[in-house]
């Protein structure tokens, strides 16, 4: 989420817009936060409430992730999906301000639902985003009974993700967002939980979205940058999770020019940047991207799906159309069935 600054100075070559077929096999480790997130975004009702049970219970979430994981597997992508831990001490400022904003976001979809303005209530209610401890618990045991694998990380999931992929547990991480290449993922895999026919944010346009694979030696030889380092200094004066302002003032192009000129944040801060105001010690920023916690001993196993689980899941436990349930089982098991055969991985089932 920090890192958009960041992601304005990779070059459009080289985001390689890709289909499908190119990763027909591939295992990818999905950030699991990032995607909630996403469903919850998008699966809502036409006054920006979020699906819900008769309970009151939300479960667009839920139906993201069936649908959107069966639509991935359908593809021959093999999705692992990675979940935060604990968040790091650095990240506590920026977790209490987005509290705030989506506190703040609830109280107008309210006013603006009060007043009868539905558009401007759906906007406000896309910002209100939470993703609940239960609602993550949901969509663990949903994965289970999927038999599509999930893994829980110490601290970031995207540090757990970009671990994997560097280890060759996975082919890449996927995520909306540019810290897996911070965190030393080789490959990132954008649009995967989005793609396909999309609606522009306040305007009444559609727009085509593909998944696009952005390589972490590609930016850095493209951006002239030494190592992976200069490139978690040039994310801190542009702004992180850890220090989202960043250095007010300086704009990408001339943050990668200090970074190329100077070398390091080190030099910059004794030189160029010594008055600059930093809310946590950038030090222990670019420490954390360069050694994060993460699980070491990671085993990424595919099972055969569990349907009466699912069914006691979503139709027992949360309305679901039991159809419509039905008919994505059916697909689930085909689909499971042919990833089972692709050749990318001597064994797909654990």
């Amino acid at each position: 989420m920090g890192v958009t600054e960041l992601g304005k100075l990779i070059p459009d070559n080289l985001r390689r817009r890709i289909d499908f077929n190119q990763l027909n096999g591939r295992v990818i480790a999905l950030d699991a936060y990032n995607a909630l997130y996403q469903f919850l975004a998008s699966i809502r009702q036409p006054d920006g409430t979020p699906l819900m049970d008769s309970q009151g219970r939300v479960t667009s979430h839920l139906s993201g992730l069936l649908y959107r994981t069966i639509n991935l597997l359908e593809y021959g992508v093999k999705p692992v999906y990675v979940f935060d831990g604990k968040p790091p001490e650095l990240k506590l400022l920026e977790i209490e301000k987005r509290r705030r904003v989506r506190e703040k976001a609830v109280e107008e979809w309210v006013k603006a639902m009060e007043e009868g303005r539905r558009t401007e209530a759906r906007k406000y209610a896309q910002r209100a985003l939470f993703i609940t401890n239960d609602m993550v618990d949901e969509a663990k045991r949903l994965l289970d009974r999927m038999g599509v694998p999930w893994v829980q990380a110490p601290s970031e999931g995207e540090a757990q993700a970009a671990y994997m992929a560097s280890r060759g547990v996975v082919w890449a991480a996927g995520s909306q967002d540019y810290d897996s290449l911070l965190f030393g993922s080789p490959k990132l895999v954008r649009n995967l939980t989005i793609s396909g026919r999309r609606k522009l944010p306040g305007k009444d346009e559609y727009v085509e979205v593909n998944p696009e694979l952005i390589e972490l030696g590609d930016v850095l030889k493209a951006l002239k940058l030494r190592d992976r380092a200069q490139l978690i200094d040039l994310a801190i004066i542009l702004g992180t999770d850890y220090n989202p302002d960043g250095v007010p003032g300086i704009g990408p192009q001339r943050a990668l020019r200090l970074v190329q000129e100077h070398g390091s944040l080190d030099k910059l801060l004794n030189t160029v940047l010594k008055n600059a105001q930093f809310p946590v010690d950038p030090f222990k920023i670019r420490e954390f991207f360069l050694n994060p916690p993460v699980n070491q001993n990671v085993e990424v196993n595919f099972k055969e799906p569990d349907e009466d689980g699912v069914v006691k899941l979503l139709v027992e436990e949360h309305d679901f159309s039991e159809d419509r349930v039905k008919n994505a089982l059916e697909r689930l098991k085909k689909s499971m069935n042919k990833v089972k055969g692709s050749t990318t991985l001597d064994s797909f089932f654990g």
